[in-house]
This record gives C-alpha cells, sequence and structure tokens, in this order.
C-alpha cells in the first residue's frame, strides 16, 4: 500500500493509506501527535456510496427536522450544552492528544464553547421570530415575513479551536432547522465524533448532525451536491479560494472565515503593567495558532523601550522567558508543540529571515533547548528591528512569535496595522477614561471586522465575527449569526 500524507491547507498531521479516491475500497485516516509523532485515532474515509447514504440522509431528516417547533430544538440544545460541560474532562483529555495544546489550556476552550452555545440560544427566539407589520396592516391586508431553514449545511472546521469553531456553524444551524453534515479537520476527528455523539443523547432525531470523515477531493464533490445549501470555511486563505470555487458552479450560499496578521498598537499613555501580560498571551496562547492572535505590535516611541525590556515592572520578553515548553499532557506546561513540522519549519524560516534581514531576537535560543528541528516544538520569540518588508510583519505566521516595531503617531500605526491582506481583529492599547475619542477615530480607520479596546483575542459571541479582505466573509456568533441559516419567506394576505 502507498502511504502519503493529507495536506490540508491547515497544514495537519492527519495521514491516509489506502487505495486512490473513488475506490470502492476503504481508506484510513490516522491522526498523528504533533508532540512526538504517535498514532492518536485512525478512522476510515468515507467511499463515495457512504457520502451519498450521508447526503440523502441529511435531506430526509431536514424534512422532517424543520418541522419541529423552535421550543423543541432550543430544548435540545440546552440538553447537548449541559452533556457538553458534563463532559469537560474527556474533552479537554481529547483536544490535548489530538492537537497538543497543553492540558492546563485546554478547559478553556470548552467552557468558552459552552459560552457561546447559551448565548445563540438566548437569541433563537428573537432572531428567528416573523417579522410584522402592525403599523401598516389593516383589517383585511396582513403581511409577515417567515425566516425558514434553507437546507443541508457542510461545516468544514479546523483543528486549531474545534469546538470553537463547531458551536460557531452547530448551534445557529440546528436551532434555525437546518441539518448539518460536520467535517472535522483529520488533526481533530474526534471533536467532531463527540459533538454529534453528545447531541444524540441530547435527543436530537437520528441524521440532522452528520460527520463526514472524507479527502479534500470528496470534500469538493459535497460542496458541489445540490442538496447542500449552504457551506461554511474556517481555514487558510489557499482554502477559502477552494471552497469558493467547488461553490461557484450554483447560487449556494458560503462562508469562509480565513486567515489573520492582527496587529496591536500601544499608545504612550497605555498602562504598561496590565498591556504587557495582555499581549504576550493574545501572541502565545495556543502556541500562537488563532486566527485572531497578535502577530505584530507597533508601539509608541514615548514606552517603547520600557515595552520590550527593563524599565516596565512585566517586561514582555520576560514573560515570554519563563514559558515551559514541552509534552503537553503535563499539567505544568504552558507552551505545546505547533501542529505539524512542516508549520514549524515555516515559523523557523520566517525568523531565520527576519534575523538575516536586521531583525534582533530578544530570547535567547538557549532557553529552549527541547525547541529542535525535526520537532514541532519552537522556541517562542520577540523581534524588534522589524519592518513591512520581512514576511515575519506581513504574512501569517501562525506559531509563538511576534514583531514589535515603534511609531511616531496615531496617523503611522494606522497605516501601518492596515497594510495588510488580511483584516480580522486589530487592538488598541490606551487609557480609555481620557483617550475614548482618540480610541473612536482610530476604530472608524482600521480595516478590520473587530476592533478592541484594551484586550485582544477574545471572541464576544454578543458580537459579530467577520473579517475583510483575505480574511473573509459573512458572519458568525451574534444576532447576526443566524442570518446565513435561513432565507426569508414573505406572506401576504388579502381578507376577504
Amino acid at each position: 500500500m502507498s502511504n502519503s500524507t493529507v495536506r490540508s491547507n491547515e497544514g495537519h498531521n492527519g495521514q491516509v493509506e489506502g487505495t486512490p479516491n473513488g475506490s470502492t475500497q476503504t481508506e484510513i485516516q490516522t491522526t498523528i501527535s504533533p508532540f512526538d509523532g504517535s498514532p492518536v485515532v485512525e478512522r476510515s474515509l468515507m467511499t463515495p456510496s457512504d457520502i451519498e447514504s450521508t447526503l440523502s440522509r441529511s435531506q430526509a431528516a431536514f424534512e422532517s427536522y424543520k418541522l419541529l417547533s423552535l421550543d423543541e430544538r432550543i430544548a435540545i440544545a440546552d440538553r447537548f450544552l449541559q452533556a457538553f460541560a458534563a463532559s469537560k474532562d474527556r474533552l479537554s483529555q481529547e483536544l490535548c492528544a489530538q492537537m497538543g495544546r497543553p492540558i492546563a489550556h485546554c478547559a478553556v476552550e470548552v467552557d468558552g464553547t459552552i459560552m457561546r452555545g447559551r448565548h445563540m440560544i438566548s437569541l433563537a427566539k428573537q432572531c428567528l421570530a416573523d417579522s410584522e407589520n402592525k403599523d401598516t396592516d389593516t383589517d383585511d391586508h396582513v403581511r409577515y415575513i417567515k425566516r425558514v431553514p434553507i437546507g443541508p449545511v457542510l461545516a468544514i472546521v479546523p483543528w486549531n479551536y474545534p469546538y470553537f469553531c463547531q458551536i460557531n456553524v452547530v448551534i445557529p444551524a440546528l436551532l434555525a432547522g437546518n441539518t448539518v453534515l460536520l467535517k472535522p479537520s483529520p488533526q481533530t476527528p474526534l471533536c467532531g465524533e463527540i459533538f454529534a455523539e453528545l447531541y444524540t443523547q441530547a435527543g436530537l432525531p437520528p441524521h440532522v448532525l452528520q460527520v463526514m470523515h472524507i479527502s479534500p477531493e470528496q470534500v469538493e464533490r459535497v460542496i458541489k451536491d445540490a442538496r447542500i445549501q449552504f457551506v461554511m470555511f474556517t481555514g487558510s486563505v489557499a482554502g477559502g479560494h477552494s471552497v469558493t470555487k467547488a461553490a461557484s458552479g450554483s447560487f449556494k450560499g458560503v462562508g469562509v472565515e480565513l486567515g489573520g496578521k492582527d496587529p496591536a498598537y500601544v499608545r504612550a499613555d497605555a498602562d504598561l503593567a496590565k498591556v504587557v501580560p495582555a499581549l504576550a498571551d493574545g501572541a502565545f496562547f495556543n502556541a500562537g495558532q488563532s486566527c485572531c492572535s497578535v502577530e505584530r505590535i507597533y508601539v509608541d516611541e514615548k514606552v517603547y523601550q520600557p515595552f520590550v525590556e527593563q524599565a516596565s515592572k512585566i517586561p514582555m520578553v520576560e514573560i515570554v522567558k519563563r514559558y515551559k515548553l514541552g509534552e503537553p499532557k503535563d499539567a505544568s506546561t504552558t507552551l505545546g508543540p505547533v501542529v505539524s513540522q512542516r508549520s514549524a519549519g515555516v515559523i523557523r524560516k520566517q525568523v531565520a529571515d527576519a534575523e538575516a534581514a536586521g531583525a534582533k531576537l530578544l530570547v535567547p535560543s538557549s532557553l529552549f533547548p527541547n525547541a529542535r528541528e525535526g520537532t514541532c516544538l519552537v522556541a517562542p520569540q520577540v523581534l524588534v528591528n522589524v519592518d513591512h518588508t520581512m514576511d515575519i510583519m506581513t504574512a501569517e505566521t501562525f506559531g509563538p512569535v511576534v514583531g514589535i516595531t515603534k511609531v511616531t503617531s496615531d496617523e503611522e500605526a494606522i497605516k501601518l496595522m492596515n497594510d495588510s491582506p488580511y483584516g480580522l481583529t486589530a487592538s488598541v492599547w490606551t487609557d480609555a477614561a481620557t483617550s475614548r475619542k482618540q480610541f473612536e477615530a482610530i476604530v472608524d480607520k482600521l480595516q478590520t471586522g473587530t476592533v478592541y479596546l484594551n484586550n485582544c483575542d477574545n471572541l464576544d459571541p454578543a458580537l459579530a465575527w467577520s473579517g475583510v479582505k483575505d480574511s473573509g466573509r459573512g458572519v458568525s456568533l451574534s444576532r447576526f449569526g443566524f442570518d446565513a441559516y435561513t432565507r426569508t419567506k414573505s406572506v401576504n394576505i388579502k381578507v376577504l
């Protein structure tokens, strides 16, 4: 048998061995631990007949599930979240084993997933209610607009925050009355399966939520299938282009949440004792493997030196030096591996190229001797003397690395923050009590989907999550998070 590594746009460690796509024989997908290269779990990829059966079941289930009342759907979702909360230890352990996040940090995603789900449930009745026209209706003329489900939804989710990305789609889509086909990353297949398992325990009817373990070529065929009414993809820019192209032969909806090169701007009046640790967490949590990780920091020249070096009580570099890089299952580990050796190579090359071009590395590599070539362990690094001729300040890094440079004014900071093909989030750090008006002016000039004041790398489910430019299109979360999963149906009644 041939053995070929699956190369998705997320750069996972899944491997497939077996026969070519299109064969009726079974292909095996193996999830590889990014820490030690050991196999974690194996799954059989679907055959063409499996895919056809799954699509048919999804369409058939939709016809009955859409007739369930919203109260019934909400009750099922509530029970699912209760079961999810009760499974916290299992969810954390499986996440740690599959994608390498330190076990001490895995519960954060479990708790956040529950919070997002509960918030979307709280909005459901308001967002899915009929829109009436009582002000203009008459005794013999009544009009209203219904929100109706669209049909089977395909959710393609990544490995870096699988529970977050799944809940963003699954809860609103199911509450709206749709069926969902969940395609997890080969790096985190168990994260998709646990959603289906717990939803089934919660009383979800059969085939309303199904998990599909399929190859990239099979994904393309599923996207093109006429029964799929909406595709939600979270991943890389290249992956987003592929999904959009595959769907272009029809008029089905497509949402893509893609990459980022998210900037932070530290103004001269910022409280560095609070700002520095918050930005360190925003840059290095999950080994920097977040679309909204802080990857570049612009600091007012008046506070630049204390920000990076010795004058501040909690300088950035001293925080980074204290990270413990290593075994994710060790409760004392604070920084785990990146997802694959390919990803590690990209990150190391960006750092090496920047250093060769004149950047200064502030974190001694000797502090992290286990971050060796040929492993997925990458030493955290802070770079200064960087500029926008370097990939480290312009290309997505997706690793535990951040570049810092000084600016002389708000105008220069805004220009540099916008000098990017991405536009997901940006953060501004300032004394809000005295600078709120200046912050509002900066907000209007930044080309991003979200702007933070004095926080970062934090999704609030009450707010719309979206990107501009190469960071994607479409909206998740908030009251707008239901829009993609419904269509309007106008009802015009004339009483004779």
